[in-house]
């Protein structure tokens, strides 16, 4: 067996190791607003990363987009007077030298005739709920049979639920799920149509639990403030009364030596 200080010794260096080797950078890419654009409509390909001190490079296919405006760890890649030459997948490199560290997902980009009408998207019980809460989005469209797309802002992700299923979805909502929501619909039939994208609504997703313990963790502490102040108080009050029974037990002395004596 080893001894226990090599044991020891070996923990804390695997430990120093862990921390001296960083984890490699994520990249999240998204569009923004999301669903799919009208030719002649516009969007913004966002990537963002936890990192600093290198730079991006977005592809399309397999060719690398020039114009990307970058500002610390994002970049950007803006479509306007989109064509379908716009569409298809767009993919974020980031480098630090010629080292390529991180790629991000694909992200497909869809530009299509909008053809059918938009929906209107709602939310029950309303914008502002707490985490853990039941949550039912409404995307309601006049069109039959169509399925819809509810889209997070920010996220690559898209919810479908079917109109068959009564133009909602249930989840249950955390505080990661706070964001700008839209809802998009589409046809089934071989030649698919869309929608345009539905009004925006803003989710608020409250940690009430986190909210009452820091509550709490204010209140502990003003009472703990109250009780040092309280004691501080004590304090001088009797270093006070002490004091003035020393002066007094002093003059009462001197008044003894300096008093003449009684024949």
């Amino acid at each position: 067996m080893l001894p226990v200080t090599r044991v020891l010794a070996l923990g804390a260096w695997l430990v120093s190791q862990g921390e001296a080797t960083p984890s490699a950078p994520t990249i999240s890419i998204f569009q923004k607003p999301p669903g799919v654009i009208p030719p002649g409509g516009s969007t913004t390909i966002c990537c963002i990363c936890q990192c600093s001190n290198g730079k991006f490079m977005m592809y399309k296919g397999s060719h690398r987009v020039p114009t990307l405006e970058q500002s610390g760890g994002r970049a950007e890649f803006s479509i306007s007077n989109a064509t379908y030459e716009d569409r298809g997948s767009y993919i974020c490199h980031y480098l630090e030298g010629d080292a390529v560290l991180a790629r991000s997902t694909e992200l497909e980009v869809f530009v299509e005739e909008l053809r059918l009408p938009r929906p209107n998207l709602s939310v029950l019980p309303g914008h502002e709920v707490a985490a853990g809460a039941e949550v039912m989005f409404l995307c309601t469209t006049t069109q039959p049979s169509t399925g819809c797309y509810l889209y997070l802002e920010g996220q690559i992700r898209a919810q479908v639920f079917l109109r068959e299923q009564g133009d909602h979805n249930f989840s249950l909502v955390q505080k990661g799920e706070s964001g700008r929501y839209s809802c998009q619909c589409y046809t089934w039939n071989a030649l698919r149509e869309w929608s345009a994208v539905s009004n925006t609504l803003d989710l608020v997703v409250r940690d009430y639990t986190l909210c009452n313990a820091v509550r709490l963790a204010l209140g502990a502490g003003l009472l703990l403030l109250l009780g040092l102040i309280a004691a501080e108080a004590a304090r001088s009050r009797c270093c006070r009364v002490a004091l003035l029974a020393m002066q007094s037990g002093t003059h009462a002395v001197t008044s003894a030596l300096t008093s003449p004596t009684t024949q």
